[in-house]
């Protein structure tokens, strides 16, 4: 049995189909990751799976429960972190882990050990309201909430959004200390380089799975050959390139050009291409694809 079964799932808010037709199977034990850029879907599809909202149409189960008759049995085994900060911010650190406690019916105590590593960092800030935490320590604590009453399935909307890049990748160590704890985790992101750390990905756009799988999987899918083009004159050889030829074959990626190109293409004919162009070329390089640029040609596909 799945971890989480999605059929056919639909849902719109008006005439925004936030969630369309979406069907995806999640693995127990696995770590997942919907990767999308803000209005993908993502939240929707949490709050769909965690039996916040209800479907237009369409299923979804969790470890074999129906989000609309069985919430109750759902809720009990889900662990759920917003992508806003929800605790209380009047509450200390340890007030708002007890409450939390209290509301599934078990202690700290219990359960300290599935949280030991990642409230530890936050005893000596125990008495400290939640409100005047860092953005890196409200993470820990929010987590902590999570994970009080050893949930089988975490469900984390964007939960690096908004904190320093060294809190992130802290962040992603300490799910990875989850995984073998008999645990599946659902983890959103608008970031794309987060989507190595997961066991497999979706991405999403507009309410949709453009795509599935192991995220080298999907990378080895890209088609044709990537180029790396550095050049002070970034924006205009971009314009040139796409008007060239007639459609979206270039992209900016930081400081960088991603230029998409035929299979057979070799780096000569590159080359001929951007000389025709008369624009100065500090270097060319042929890369492997990324996850934001396999994204980027599925979704113009």
């Amino acid at each position: 049995m799945n971890a989480i079964s999605i059929h056919n799932l639909h849902k719109s808010f008006a005439s925004n189909r936030a969630v369309d037709q979406v069907s995806l199977n999640i693995d127990r034990g696995e770590l997942f990751g919907l990767i999308g850029p803000d209005g993908a879907g993502k939240t929707s599809l949490m709050r769909l799976i965690a039996s916040l909202l209800l479907p237009d149409s369409g299923s979804v189960h969790v470890f074999g429960f129906d989000t609309r008759r069985d919430y109750r049995s759902i809720r009990k085994q889900l662990g759920y972190m917003p992508g806003r900060f929800s605790l209380y911010p009047d509450l200390t650190v340890e007030e708002n882990l007890h409450f939390w406690a209290t509301v599934f019916g078990t202690t700290i105590d219990r359960h300290y050990h599935l949280i030991e590593q990642i409230y530890k960092p936050l005893e000596p800030f125990k008495k400290r309201k939640a409100g005047q935490l860092s953005g890196g320590m409200k993470q820990k604590l929010a987590l902590s909430c999570a994970l009080i009453h050893s949930p089988s399935l975490l469900l984390l909307d964007e939960p690096t959004t908004g904190v320093d890049a060294v809190s992130r990748m802290e962040f992603w160590d300490m799910l990875q200390g989850l995984k073998g704890k008999d645990m599946t985790l659902l983890v959103s992101t608008p970031y794309m380089d987060e989507a190595d750390l997961c066991d497999r990905i979706a991405l999403m756009q507009q309410g949709k799975i453009l795509s599935a799988g192991n995220p080298h999987h999907l990378r080895t899918q890209f088609i044709g050959r990537l180029w790396e083009v550095k050049t002070p004159q970034i924006h205009p050889l971009k314009q040139r390139l796409n008007a060239h030829f007639g459609r979206e074959v270039a992209h900016l990626f930081g400081q960088c050009l991603h230029w998409t190109s035929q299979a057979d293409m070799s780096i000569d004919k590159v080359e001929q291409v951007l000389e025709q162009f008369h624009i100065p070329i500090d270097s060319l390089r042929e890369i492997e694809p990324g996850i934001e640029d396999c994204f980027i040609q599925i979704a113009r596909s």
